[in-house]
């Protein structure tokens, strides 16, 4: 009977004769067990569900903008091959042969390279981001004013130093942060006459440490933000 050592040494070997990378190697002997068989070989597993934590968005929110789930769109890009493209292939082709939007795109094909393995939770192409959301029983005008209006962001904020960019859009600000030199990008979207919710998300950061750290200082900050519009 063919044992797991005996499946990674044919890998090997394959992959010596043919110059094909490991992976390439070993996806070829199973799809030719697979054919001939019809099961994998020993030690040949599926991959394992992926930890949710991982994903950059949750199951209904990339099914009803897709048409697809997590599980559904990293099947079809392990039959393409995905594990041997780049990111910029691989969002590419979500787009041309999916029609995927870009952005949406590009949170699948992060998505996909957490669960196998090529990216750290937190990691997007141009370093770390997280992202913190709040409903808070306001009026928008008000949410974003406690935003831009650097006098009352000192209010709920006291300690952050936050240069606005130029931007025109009304619900979107996106702001320098100065340690650890980052950007913050903040979403406005209203959810009625007197409620708003807020998504505060914190790009550009160097590692996955800092990205813990900001999210767990996002929380905070919008809570104190919320109990200090609502009892003003």
């Amino acid at each position: 009977m063919t044992t797991h050592k005996t499946f990674k040494q044919r890998v090997r070997a394959r992959s010596a004769k043919t110059g094909e990378s490991y992976t390439t190697a070993r996806r070829q002997l199973i799809d030719k067990a697979d054919r001939r068989t019809g099961a994998a070989p020993p030690g040949a597993q599926p991959p394992a569900p992926p930890d949710p934590a991982l994903l950059p968005t949750p199951e209904e929110a990339v099914r009803q903008a897709t048409g697809r789930g997590w599980d559904d769109w990293f099947s079809l890009l392990d039959e393409w091959g995905a594990t041997e493209r780049s990111h910029t292939e691989i969002a590419g082709w979500l787009v041309g042969e999916h029609d995927v939007s870009g952005w949406w795109a590009q949170s699948v094909t992060v998505g996909y390279e957490r669960a196998r393995g090529r990216r750290a939770k937190h990691q997007m192409t141009t370093g770390f981001a997280v992202t913190v959301n709040k409903t808070v029983n306001v009026p928008i005008e008000r949410l974003r004013a406690a935003f831009v209006d650097p006098q009352r962001r000192r209010r709920w904020l006291p300690d952050a130093v936050m240069r606005k960019r130029p931007g025109r859009s009304e619900n979107t600000a996106r702001f320098d942060w100065p340690e650890p030199a980052s950007t913050v990008a903040v979403t406005f979207d209203a959810k009625g006459e007197t409620k708003g919710q807020v998504a505060v998300q914190h790009e550009r950061l160097p590692d996955a440490a800092a990205a813990e750290r900001q999210k767990a200082y996002w929380r905070q900050a919008l809570v104190a933000l919320k109990e200090s519009l609502e009892k003003s």
